[in-house]
C-alpha cells in the first residue's frame, strides 16, 4: 500500500488524499538480492547434503591422469577389486590414514587390488609434497573441476570407496581408516565370484 503524505497548498491547507509511491534504495535491493542469494545456496547445500554420498549401484566412471601424465578409466578395472580414496594435504585425517592406506596396497597390489587416490581441491606442490612424505606409491592424481567428487557426492575428506570385481560399489567410509578395516574390506571384495 502506497504512504499518505501531506502536501501544504497555496492557500496553508492541506491535501491529506495524495498518495506518493513505495520506493526501495539501492542497498535495500541489493540487501535483499544477497539474502535470496544466500537463501538459494542454503537450499542448493541442503540438497547436497541430504542425496548423500553414493555407496550402491554401479560405481560412477570416470578416467584420471596422474601427477605423472599416466591416465586410468575406472570402467577399464573390471574384474579387479578397486580402492577409491579422496584426499587432501591440507587435511589432518588423511595424514593419519596415509601410511595404512600404502602399507595395504602394497600387500595387496600382486592379488588383483588397484588403489586410486583422487586429490580433492589441493595444489600440485602441495599434494606432491604429501606424496613424497608418505612414501604413497599407488596411483594418485588431481581431481580437476572435481568432476569426480561431484558424482560421487563426496561430503569431505578423506572418503573411501570400495568396488568390487563387477564394477558395482560395496559401500563408502566416512573419515580415517584404520587397521584392520580396509584389509577385511578387500578380502572380503576379493571372496566374491562372478561368472
Amino acid at each position: 500500500m502506497a504512504d499518505i503524505v501531506s502536501e501544504p497548498l497555496i492557500d496553508g491547507e492541506t491535501v491529506a488524499e495524495k498518495e506518493s509511491p513505495r520506493r526501495f534504495s539501492l542497498g535495500t535491493v541489493i540487501s535483499f538480492g544477497l539474502i535470496l542469494g544466500f537463501l538459494a545456496l542454503l537450499g542448493w547445500g541442503l540438497v547436497q547434503v541430504n542425496n548423500g554420498q553414493v555407496d550402491s549401484g554401479m560405481a560412477p566412471d570416470f578416467t584420471i591422469t596422474s601427477f605423472d601424465g599416466e591416465t586410468i578409466a575406472l570402467s577399464k578395472l573390471r574384474g579387479q577389486v578397486v580402492i577409491i580414496n579422496f584426499w587432501a594435504s591440507w587435511c589432518p585425517p588423511c595424514r593419519e590414514e596415509a601410511a595404512y592406506l600404502e602399507a595395504t596396497w602394497r600387500k595387496y597390489q600382486d592379488r588383483g587390488v588397484v588403489f586410486i587416490g583422487v586429490d580433492y581441491v589441493d595444489t600440485e606442490k602441495e599434494a606432491l609434497a604429501y606424496l613424497e612424505e608418505f612414501d604413497i606409491t599407488y596411483f594418485n592424481g588431481p581431481d580437476v573441476g572435481t568432476r569426480i567428487s561431484h558424482d560421487y557426492r563426496i561430503d569431505g575428506v578423506p572418503e573411501t570407496y570400495y568396488v568390487a570385481k563387477n564394477g558395482e560399489l560395496r559401500g563408502v567410509k566416512i573419515g580415517p581408516l584404520a587397521p584392520p578395516e580396509l584389509d577385511e574390506k578387500i578380502e572380503e571384495l576379493l571372496a566374491e565370484q562372478y561368472p
